[in-house]
């Protein structure tokens, strides 16, 4: 810990004032999920009443037996996985090339294909003409169409572009003297250069995939193709609406409330447990300037021989005779 000693006293108060309000900023960030945690584990009734404020009262599992028992839950969690790991590994095949293509400067009418991209970061069509959309390529009520259907987005292309501008020249000079073509010196150049942003917008494109709402539920009508977030939304419509579930509150062991919470609970584990792993690619994912954070990468290519600055050191074929 830094010695505070070697500081001013208005440094100290500075760095003090600093740590309580990036204390105050941290736990205003954990307790909305310790509060849903808290609601996901405590009887119904206290939870109604409004009484569960930090720690479970009258802790009980009831909600999350009544959340894990139902079949809908599974194959809506299941539903998810697939929405979100086959959304996120389509957004990349399409970003990724995008993307690079965009960062060539020899790229005929570069400006204006840049200047399309970011148009739809501002304007879209509207929601009537894409769901008629939709429906005129056959994409409703099915898993390829939530897939396909929202696939790129202009921001990724935007940032990863970005990240490839900042990729030295040299590096695929030197790919292409090996004889790579332009498929190999962007999966064997570009992309092991860039591991962190792609691992930045692969996190961005899995949070918005797991966390779509509005057009699943706009899009699908069968109940075994929905994901988990509009089956939450199910259940708290049909919970809310149950005249019978509703009279039963006060001797419950669990509410709306609570199965509400538990849901929440079940749906963001998996986030949690990927973020980690991910988070440590921000800071070299988003470089503050070209050519940040390609230092010292590897690619699959292996050193272009003209890089060679001694003659011992190149190809026998290259080095000049002797007398």
């Amino acid at each position: 810990m830094t010695n505070m000693n070697l500081y001013s006293r208005g440094d100290r108060l500075f760095v003090i004032v600093n740590m309580v309000l990036i204390g105050l900023f941290t736990i205003s960030t954990l307790y909305p999920f310790i509060y849903i945690a808290s609601m996901s584990m405590s009887t119904g009734f206290e939870a109604r009443a409004g009484n569960v404020i930090l720690t479970p009262v009258g802790f009980t599992l009831e909600a999350y037996k009544q959340v894990l028992s139902e079949p809908l839950f599974w194959s809506s969690y299941a539903n998810t996985f697939i929405y979100t790991i086959g959304g996120t590994l389509m957004s990349l095949a399409f970003i990724i090339p995008g993307a690079y293509a965009l960062s060539k400067p020899q790229l005929y009418g570069r400006r204006f294909w840049n200047l399309v991209v970011a148009f739809t970061m501002w304007f879209n069509a509207g929601l009537i003409p894409f769901f008629l959309n939709m429906r005129d390529l056959g994409l409703l009520d099915s898993y390829f169409g939530i897939i396909i259907g929202f696939a790129v987005n202009g921001f990724n292309i935007i940032l990863l572009r970005n990240f490839f501008e900042g990729i030295p020249r040299s590096f695929e000079e030197a790919a292409r003297m090996d004889g790579a073509n332009e498929f190999q010196v962007l999966w064997k150049v570009y992309v092991p250069l860039s591991k962190p942003a792609i691992a930045t917008v692969a996190l961005f494109c899995i949070v918005s995939r797991w966390n779509g709402f509005f057009w699943a539920m706009v899009l699908l009508q069968d109940e075994d193709k929905i994901p988990l977030q509009v089956y939450l939304r199910k259940v708290i419509v049909e919970l809310s609406d149950d005249e019978e579930f509703a009279t039963s509150l006060l001797t419950a062991a669990y509410s709306v409330e609570t199965v509400t919470a538990a849901i929440i609970v079940c749906s963001i584990i998996p986030i949690l447990m990927i973020y980690p792993f991910l988070q440590k690619y921000f800071s070299k994912g988003i470089p503050a300037r070209r050519g940040e954070g390609v230092s010292g990468a590897r690619t699959g290519l292996r050193r272009s021989p003209v890089r060679a600055r001694t003659p011992e050191a190149l190809p026998r074929a290259w080095q000049p005779k002797t007398e």
